[in-house]
C-alpha cells in the first residue's frame, strides 16, 4: 500500500519528467539556439557578395568559416543539428522581397569534424577545446534522453510489480539527465564564445540566445525537481516500511 503523499509525489514527478523530456526534444530538433541580427542588404556589390555566400552555404563543401560568415551576414540561426539563414526571394527588390528561412543540417560526420584555431585554415592546428565542446553539445542531450527512456522503462516495470523499490534508481537517472542537459547548455555557450573570439563578428551584427536554448535550460531543473521528488518518496517510504516492520516484530 502506497501512502497518498508518496503517490502524489510520484505523479508530480512523472508530469515534470514528461515536460522536461518534451522541452529537451523540441530544443534538440530546432535551430534557434543562437541567432544573429544582420544589417539590411544595400548596394549591388553587397548583394553579389551575400548571394555568393548563400550559394556556398547551400551547395558548397562543409567549412566552418564559410557557414559562420554566412550566418553572421544573413541573420543566421544555429542549433545542435541545424544552421539556417534568412534570405530574400528577390535580392534586388527590397520592397517586394519576402524573407524565407533556408536551412542545412549537420551530418553525423560533420559533427565529428575537428575545429581549427583559425576557422577555415587547416594549417593552424586543431583547437581541441572547441572540438570537444562541439562534440559534447550534441552527444550529451542524446545521453540525457537515453537516461530518461531507461528511467521510464524501469518505472513501467516497477508499476507492473507494484513496488517502490526502483524509485531511488529512477530518481538518480533523472538527476543525471538534468546534469547532462545543463552540461549541454554550458558546452554550447562556451563553444559559441570561443568561436566569436577567433572569428570576430562584422560591424552592426549582434548575436543573442534563442528560445531553443532556453527550452533546454528549463528542462534541466525540471528533471532535477522530478529526481528530488522520486528520491524523497523512495527514502521516506523505505523508512516507514522499516519502522512498521520493526513495530510488528516488537
Amino acid at each position: 500500500m502506497v501512502d497518498n503523499r508518496y503517490a502524489t509525489a510520484l505523479v508530480i514527478a512523472c508530469v515534470l519528467s514528461v515536460l522536461a523530456t518534451v522541452y529537451l526534444s523540441v530544443a534538440i530538433g530546432t535551430q534557434h539556439w543562437y541567432q544573429y541580427s544582420s544589417p539590411a542588404v544595400r548596394g549591388e556589390a553587397n548583394v553579389s557578395e551575400l548571394r555568393s555566400l548563400y550559394e556556398e552555404f547551400m551547395d558548397g563543401e562543409f567549412d566552418e568559416k564559410t557557414y559562420s560568415d554566412t550566418l553572421f551576414r544573413l541573420n543566421g540561426t544555429v542549433g545542435l543539428w541545424w544552421r539556417c539563414v534568412l534570405v530574400s526571394t528577390h535580392w534586388h527588390k527590397e520592397r517586394d522581397a519576402k524573407m524565407t528561412l533556408e536551412c542545412r543540417s549537420f551530418t553525423l560526420a560533420q559533427q565529428f569534424t575537428p575545429k581549427y584555431k583559425e576557422p577555415g585554415n587547416h594549417n593552424s592546428g586543431e583547437d581541441m577545446l572547441r572540438t570537444y565542446l562541439w562534440r559534447s553539445q550534441f552527444l550529451l542531450p542524446l545521453v540525457s534522453l537515453g537516461l530518461v527512456v531507461l528511467a521510464g522503462l524501469t518505472g513501467f516495470c516497477a508499476c507492473l510489480c507494484r513496488s517502490l523499490t526502483p524509485t531511488l534508481g529512477i530518481g538518480i537517472l533523472h538527476l543525471l539527465a538534468g546534469l547532462c542537459t545543463l552540461a549541454t547548455v554550458c558546452c554550447y555557450l562556451a563553444g559559441m564564445d570561443l568561436l566569436h573570439r577567433v572569428s570576430m563578428l562584422p560591424d552592426k551584427v549582434d548575436g543573442s540566445l534563442g528560445w531553443s536554448l532556453y527550452l533546454a535550460l528549463i528542462s534541466s531543473p525540471l528533471h532535477m525537481m522530478a529526481a528530488a521528488l522520486l528520491v524523497w518518496a523512495a527514502r521516506s517510504h523505505s523508512q516507514n516500511y522499516y519502522r512498521m516492520s520493526a513495530y510488528r516484530v516488537a
